[in-house]
């Protein structure tokens, strides 16, 4: 595709990125195939190759409007696209660019801005978030219907995390919502690790990975959060933790973008680098990690639909690893069709585009259900939250189904 970008933002590193990506894209129109919001609207401008072309336009200097805006925000940046792209179009990282623009010279009503300035101030920080969900789960059976499968029932978190001493030592992202919200995913990821002869800790001063605030428009507020994170875990990366284990696939990409975002720091590139490289997937160190000996067998009674959201199969390019676990442990997994699809959760997305979010999780459901499974299995909160909220059966994060099997002779 032809550029011609102003010179004074080709003189600028996201300027630079910017035109390269663009100059990329073929316009073959491949991603429009397996983009969940143009399978809907039937839209050019709500697909992938149409949004390029209106961030294409903001770019060459002309203006902005609140038509392109709304095309912009309909975008799930669940980057599907960049996993049927033969070009190899980094779509989500012009987006930004894209959004970032258009944000700063198109105004949003009062109550848009409101709404935004509201999820980046409560969501990210769990002590303001957990408070005001117990005080939701206490008036949970006095709401209405509506609103009631928006408050997620209270969940046990009692139980007490392993305290075995191993000689490898992991980190683990507690995430800004999981905690409260599903506390089980965690202490289930901590037992397993346990069993596997694996420590995991979790630093006390780190947060939000800046997932919600990067794509809420808030960038610079995005990186405080990943440097607040880096300086938390900086002194165990120095003392020889092996990874960080991210439980939320939501957030994993984001952990594994910090070299790219923060790479013009000159105080935290070098460590930001790294702490990519040693982000990764709970998936990823599972399947490596695995030993038949310390799980018993499920003895193949129990159907699973695994959904695999969009951050773990596009963002992350992980695709089959929870599968093969699932599998070798006996559980029996139904087929999925259209299983590349969004159900719809995307980080704060159900909350601003409830419709188009409502939609996509029914047929998302839809096809998870209908080969009759016991269960649906995911590895994300957003979307195990999402689809709980409708799903005719349990929906557990796939780590949850490991930590009853685990033996108890496991080694250590």
């Amino acid at each position: 595709m032809q550029t011609s970008l102003p010179i004074a933002l080709l003189q600028t590193r996201s300027g630079q990125e910017a035109d390269e990506i663009l100059r990329n894209c073929v316009h073959c129109g491949f991603c429009n195939a397996t983009c969940p919001t143009y399978q809907l609207l039937g839209d050019e401008l709500d697909g992938p190759r149409g949004r390029i072309y209106l961030i294409k336009q903001v770019l060459e200097g002309q203006p902005a409007t609140r038509k392109t805006q709304r095309h912009l925000d309909r975008c799930l940046t669940c980057r599907a696209c960049e996993t049927t792209c033969p070009s190899g179009v980094d779509y989500h990282r012009l987006l930004d660019t894209g959004r970032d623009m258009v944000e700063r010279t198109v105004q949003r009503s009062l109550g848009d801005r409101l709404v935004r300035r509201a999820l980046r101030m409560l969501l990210p920080w769990p002590a303001r978030f957990a408070p005001l969900l117990r005080i939701g789960q206490i008036a949970r059976p006095l709401l209405p219907a509506a609103l009631k499968q928006h408050v997620p029932a209270r969940q046990d978190s009692s139980q007490a995390a392993p305290v075995r001493q191993h000689a490898r030592t992991m980190l683990l992202l507690d995430g800004c919502v999981q905690p409260s919200l599903a506390p089980q995913i965690n202490r289930a990821t901590l037992r397993v690790l346990d069993a596997l002869g694996i420590g995991a800790v979790s630093e006390k001063n780190s947060g939000c990975c800046g997932a919600v605030s990067h794509h809420l428009n808030a960038p610079e507020e995005a990186r405080t959060f990943m440097r607040t994170n880096i300086d938390a875990w900086w002194p165990a990366i120095e003392k020889g933790a092996e990874a960080i284990i991210v439980t939320a696939s939501g957030c994993a990409p984001m952990v594994k973008e910090y070299g790219h975002l923060l790479a013009t720091d000159s105080a935290y590139a070098d460590k930001a680098k790294r702490v990519s490289e040693l982000a990764k997937d709970i998936s990823e160190i599972i399947s490596v990690e695995f030993s038949r000996e310390t799980f018993a067998d499920t003895g193949g009674d129990t159907r699973i639909a695994f959904h695999s959201p969009c951050t773990l199969q596009h963002g992350q390019r992980i695709t089959g690893k929870v599968e093969d676990i699932l599998t070798r442990l006996g559980f029996k997994l139904t087929d999925v069709s259209n299983g590349h699809l969004c159900c719809g959760s995307a980080g704060t997305y159900s909350i601003l585009e409830p419709a188009l979010s409502s939609a996509l999780r029914d047929n998302k459901l839809a096809t998870l259900q209908a080969g009759q499974p016991d269960m649906i299995a995911t590895a994300n909160i957003g979307c195990l939250m999402h689809m709980a909220a409708r799903a005719e059966v349990p929906v557990k994060h796939w780590i949850e189904l490991l930590e009853p099997l685990i033996r108890e002779q496991a080694p250590t």
